[in-house]
């Protein structure tokens, strides 16, 4: 006799499948085109589905750029403030008693 693990003391941790469900595809009376793109090479698609991905991804690329461009710029212009006013400052010289 097989030992029962965990699972089979009468608890499931997962629900019952019927594998044996057909979709019933067989029935299906819709319209399939004759001409499903096969006159043009598999090649040819998949050289167009890069191109179109290649062309989104630089669209997204430079969509990142300008929000970063406009991060570098915020948090720059403290920096560069503080660098003017500490040349200001260092320009006047030591104050006189």
């Amino acid at each position: 006799m097989k030992p029962t693990g965990p699972s089979a003391a009468g608890k499931r941790w997962f629900p019952r499948t019927d594998y044996f469900f057909h979709s019933g595809g067989g029935t299906w009376r819709g319209y399939s085109s004759p001409y499903d793109g096969e006159d043009r090479s598999e090649f040819r698609s998949f050289y167009n589905l890069g191109r179109e991905f290649r062309i989104e991804a630089a669209r997204e690329r430079a969509k990142e750029m300008v929000v970063f461009g406009l991060i570098v710029v915020a948090s720059a212009w403290p920096v560069i403030y503080m660098v003017v006013t500490v040349v200001k400052l260092l320009s006047k010289g030591r104050p006189s008693l």
